[in-house]
């Protein structure tokens, strides 16, 4: 895929949460390749390390892998203190990670709901609240929050996660007042049905795939890199007015 280079973005300082597969490793490709300086943190060690070593070959940078689980506050705290000290105040923030394992109400106690909360929203708000101060020194910055049309599409036994991906498009539009004094902006990215590799592996089928292009107005199946060029926009000098968005990436869904 042909994309569009960002001058702006070159020299900035990245940090992506879930960077190493998936979505997340698009993200991490497609910021090195304009030449950000990027760090990213992920529970995976060795398909980060793998990334890592792919990029170094492709690009010639080398981005800054973090091993970090998210559910640690603290941990993820001082990974963001980390990229500060060996790139330089963070310019960008993407809120990626999130676990969307399949769940029936039955099954669903108080320990697992906390758990998947704490997985997929907590760490956007403490990641954000961690790199404000950065962003501030610098002028201004870009947040970028991972939201998901499941909670609107109403996708089956996935109740805590469409939870958590409803309440993504508050917190960015909230944070968005807030911050927009300081020249930080806060928006919500929404994927669709993306064909990553956990997805592939573990749920979409051929048959799954002949339901997702029937409701797609598009008739292709979204990539992880399609999902990756919004975020290079939304995190450039080219989206300097645009905040408290919700862009949605899904090739249309009737």
């Amino acid at each position: 895929m042909q994309s569009a280079v960002y001058p702006s973005l070159a020299g900035r300082t990245v940090f992506i949460t879930g960077g190493g597969s998936g979505i997340g490793a698009s993200l991490t490709r497609a910021f090195a390749r304009q030449k950000a300086n990027v760090a990213f943190v992920d529970i995976a060690r060795d398909a980060s390390r793998r990334l890592v070593d792919e990029i170094r070959q492709d690009v010639g940078v080398e981005p800054l892998f973090l091993a970090c689980d998210l559910r640690d506050v603290e941990a993820l705290k001082a990974s963001i203190d980390t990229a500060r000290e060996r790139l330089g105040n963070i310019a960008v923030l993407l809120n990626n990670a999130a676990n969307d394992d399949r769940h029936r109400l039955e099954e669903v106690t108080p320990a697992l709901w906390d758990e998947r909360i704490a997985i997929n929203l907590r760490p956007m708000f403490f990641a954000a609240q961690a790199v404000v101060p950065q962003m501030r020194e610098l002028g201004g910055g870009s947040i970028i929050n991972f939201g998901s049309i499941c909670w609107r599409i109403g996708t089956p036994d996935l109740s805590i996660y469409a939870t958590a991906k409803a309440a993504v498009h508050g917190l960015s539009r909230s944070l968005a007042r807030e911050l927009g004094v300081h020249g930080i902006r806060v928006n919500t990215l929404s994927p669709g049905c993306v064909m990553t590799e956990r997805q592939l592996r573990l749920w979409v089928t051929p048959r799954k795939q002949e339901i997702i292009l029937s409701n797609q107005y598009l008739k292709r199946l979204i990539q992880p890199e399609h999902i990756a060029q919004f975020a290079l926009f939304l995190a450039a000098d080219d989206s300097a007015v645009c905040t408290a968005q919700e862009i949605t990436v899904d090739a249309g869904w009737a």
